[in-house]
């Protein structure tokens, strides 16, 4: 099975936990059965890898979620890179092309195109898998799944099938409607359009080459910022007649707000938090290191972070958008493929980072023009290379770097630094990178 997860975002509905680098996909709020705590996209992958051990898996996606994607899902995945943003059918049309001319995928195999973050059970993917082997029998040029609905939903488009065998042909397309016409859908037999559909990759390529003017992989790539913003419903689905529809009757849920992710979490606190016994309907998520105590609350939803705090009535929280908009917002944590940090303290001349490496991993050897850092160890063991000169580096060790020194550091074992940055202008792009080769 090749399947592509489009992994969008903008990291807003789900603040505090969520920003443009940690989109809700990224966020670890659901418990395995060992105890720890898995992402959307590592339970889609995970869920993907059971229903097939051997399908390849691509993930479409802009470049500040790239470091995400590596720490969560490490180097087996494939990532088709997107330069900007320009809806879904660009996305689809650039990463076929990196299946075809980067992976090697020939053109008569199947494709399943799926959002990276739907909460569904196992036998969803099982279902998927049929999805891309009813694409390769050819009888349909696309091949949707259609969700059955329970509730007149406003947030889905609806998609008309002509029977309703589990797999039909597709009679129309409805758009996200009102409720009292989404009920009137659903009473002519409508399904959800969950934005889940397969494809022979020759087919997408060829769809592609008519509407974009490109030679192959690495010059779409180069025109992408030019291409128009278009779904791939309104460029494809849409105008397509050779279309079928696979019926799907299990659980599917969109957690796009904090109400609907709640309603998904296995347990009412994560992190250090307390409620009495005249709480109901109350979720905690804590990710400071200072206790969160709820007392005689009801549907409410509160959710800390070091950027900042949210306290909400559960349905109200869905509007959360246009206030977060409003916010002067300093990323304060992210994961990297090397490890992850978090701001501790931001003054105007300084800003204090706990940096946290996985073994064997290290930063970019690298260089500030504007300001100087020291590192400190806490806690395991590795080097550091500053202007080409190697030194180990423990627990109490210090190192200094003045501005304009090379310098990186590599773990060992698992390698915690607290990291001060001093400088009149301390920014992210402040940042010359080299090769490790290279010396001052």
């Amino acid at each position: 099975m090749n399947i592509v997860l489009l992994s969008g975002g903008s990291g807003q509905r789900l603040w505090p936990l969520s920003n443009t680098i940690r989109s809700k996909q990224f966020i670890k709020i659901f418990k395995t059965e060992d105890g720890r705590y898995e992402s959307m996209v590592q339970r889609v992958y995970r869920q993907i890898r059971k229903a097939d051990k051997d399908a390849v898996i691509t993930i479409a996606t802009s470049k500040a979620q790239v470091s995400s994607i590596r720490h969560q899902l490490g180097d087996e995945v494939g990532i088709s890179l997107e330069p900007c943003r320009r809806d879904t059918f660009p996305a689809i049309a650039l990463s076929s092309a990196y299946l075809h001319d980067v992976a090697g995928v020939p053109g008569n195999e199947a494709v399943v195109v799926c959002p990276v973050d739907p909460f569904v059970e196992d036998d969803f993917f099982s279902m998927i898998k049929a999805l891309g082997a009813q694409a390769e029998k050819g009888e349909a040029n696309l091949v949707l799944v259609g969700i059955e609905p329970t509730y007149p939903s406003e947030k889905y488009g609806y998609i008309i099938p002509a029977s309703k065998s589990g797999i039909s042909a597709v009679t129309t397309f409805r758009e996200k409607p009102d409720v009292r016409t989404a009920e009137r859908y659903i009473s002519q037999g409508a399904l959800w359009n969950g934005g889940v559909f397969a494809f022979r990759l020759r087919y997408l390529l060829n769809k592609a080459h008519e509407l974009i003017d490109f030679t192959d992989y690495d010059d779409l790539f180069s025109k992408y910022e030019t291409l128009e913003k278009i779904s791939f419903d309104y460029a494809v689905a849409e105008k397509e007649e050779k279309i079928q529809v696979m019926r799907y009757k299990g659980e599917w849920k969109d957690l796009g707000t904090w109400n609907t992710l709640t309603e998904a979490m296995q347990e009412n606190a994560i992190g250090n938090a307390m409620m009495n016994e005249r709480c109901s309907g109350v979720h905690i998520v804590n990710e400071l290191n200072v206790p969160i105590l709820a007392m005689g609350l009801h549907d409410v939803v509160i959710s800390a972070s070091p950027e900042g705090i949210l306290v909400s009535d559960k349905e109200q929280s869905s509007s959360i958008k246009p206030f977060v908009e409003k916010i002067d917002r300093q990323i304060m944590f992210a994961e990297k493929s090397w490890g992850s940090y978090r701001v501790l303290d931001v003054e105007d001349r300084s800003l204090t980072i706990k940096v946290t490496l996985k073994p064997g991993n290290r930063m970019n050897y690298h260089s500030h023009q504007y300001r100087d850092e020291v590192w400190v160890c806490i806690s395991g063991q590795g080097k550091t290379i500053v202007d080409g000169v190697e030194h180990p580096i423990t627990v109490g060790d210090v190192v200094t770097m003045q501005a304009g020194c090379r310098h990186t550091v590599i773990a060992v074992t698992e390698l915690q630094l607290i990291e001060v940055q001093l400088g009149e202008d301390i920014n992210v792009q402040d940042k010359q990178k080299y090769n490790l080769t290279e010396t001052s």
